[in-house]
């Protein structure tokens, strides 16, 4: 199955036919919207001509980039263009022959309004550069980094870095868990999240929260943490690591403990991809919680269509990737479609967002009075209990 998906993306990039399909049902009326996605595709590496390289199978490393692409053309042919006329290109961004560099030196991208991307460096920064060179927006979709690029008012960054995170989840416990005990947890060595807290809590001169901070080496026990914590009052207990193993031991040593005590633990975005979460028998009655910028309602009518629309498709069910690629893609080229020549003035708008909003603010670093990029700082708090994901806040 996934070689016909990907057959038809090559043959999608390859024949011209770059233009979604929605153009076809409406003559165009207004100034025609040409918006460029792209992402890592790997057509040249996995196709001789027409014809696969392998029969027997696809590399994984070429799925998230597929299923992104798979998941914007889902999105422009579901738009209601109201008469607008738009074009859209895809590009492999790991092409052999056309290369990011060589579509910039060509002019392919000249007359691009809006450029989509879902990628990384060296990609993210030529796509950057070239955005702010020619004050084309540039929408990083998947990649949860700033890459130190600064002084760039035409970088919007929708996948939230580390840092707003870290911020969303202080801005949690402010608001849910001010009064009670809060420990800041994270391995030896590995301080660079506990950084991102003592700078948000000294932000307004004088620290708003009291964060115990505990540095562990790999070893964690549910012992050795009771000794560690006060459970006089409820314990709210910030995971701060990124690494699973560290991670899973944590929750292990937490979850004795909140049997006879109130505690929580709260994760960081990337848990959300910790296979261990999701064992129904591993936390019984105990939420694993972590941030997010991306989050679908169950009861949410497009995400019923996707999943319906893509496995009649193609068979199968649609991953995340695919919903980033149709949410990102529907949601920015309506604004794009509504909001002519005044793109950046109203990237908030989210009427038409299929999922959920966004709220891009200027990131300035810092004391540079310059906008270095606009970041999404609409993060959700989810949580993970015995297996079943839902939205804590």
């Amino acid at each position: 199955m996934r070689k016909y998906i990907l057959s038809f993306i090559f043959l999608f990039v390859l024949t011209g036919t770059q233009k979604s399909f929605a153009q076809i049902k409406y003559a165009p009326v207004y100034k025609t919207c040409r918006v460029a996605i792209i992402a890592p595709l790997y057509l040249d590496s996995i196709f001789s001509g027409y014809h696969l390289k392998s029969e027997n199978s696809i590399p994984t490393y070429t799925m998230a980039g597929a299923d992104f692409v798979q998941g914007a053309e889902l999105a422009l042919d579901t738009l209601n263009l109201f008469g607008h006329h738009v074009e859209a290109f895809i590009y492999d961004s790991k092409s052999v022959a056309q290369p990011i560099p060589t579509l910039i030196k060509s002019g392919k991208l000249d007359n691009i309004d809006l450029i989509i991307g879902s990628v990384k460096p060296p990609e993210y920064y030529q796509l950057a550069q070239f955005g702010s060179e020619k004050k084309i927006p540039f929408i990083s979709a998947t990649y949860p980094n700033d890459g130190d690029i600064r002084q760039n008012p035409f970088l919007l960054i929708a996948n939230s870095t580390l840092k707003a995170n870290c911020e969303s989840i202080f801005s949690y416990i402010l608001q849910k868990h001010g009064t009670d005990n809060i420990y800041l947890v994270h391995k030896k060595n590995d301080n660079r999240i506990e950084s991102y807290f003592k700078e948000i809590n000294l932000a307004e001169g004088k620290p708003l929260l009291k964060i115990n901070e505990i540095m562990l080496d790999s070893s964690v026990s549910a012992g050795g943490l009771r000794n560690l914590i006060d459970t006089a009052k409820p314990v709210v207990i910030i995971g701060a690591s990124l690494n699973q193993i560290f991670s899973q031991k944590l929750a292990d040593a937490c979850y004795p403990v909140q049997k006879n005590n109130h505690l929580v633990l709260i994760g960081m975005p990337n848990w959300d991809g910790f296979a261990c979460w999701y064992n129904t028998n591993a936390y019984t009655g105990f939420p694993i919680r972590y941030t997010t910028p991306h989050y679908l309602a169950k009861n949410n009518i497009f995400k019923k269509y996707i999943q319906d629309k893509y496995f009649q498709l193609y068979n199968i069910d649609p991953s995340d990737m695919v919903e980033k690629g149709f949410g990102i893609t529907y949601n920015f080229t309506s604004v794009l479609i509504h909001h002519p020549g005044m793109f950046m003035q109203n990237i908030n708008d989210t009427t038409s967002a299929p999922f959920h909003d966004f709220n891009f603010r200027p990131v300035s670093i810092g004391d540079n009075s310059q906008i270095d990029y606009y970041e999404n700082k609409h993060l959700f708090i989810m949580q993970i209990l015995d297996g079943e994901l839902s939205r804590e806040w």
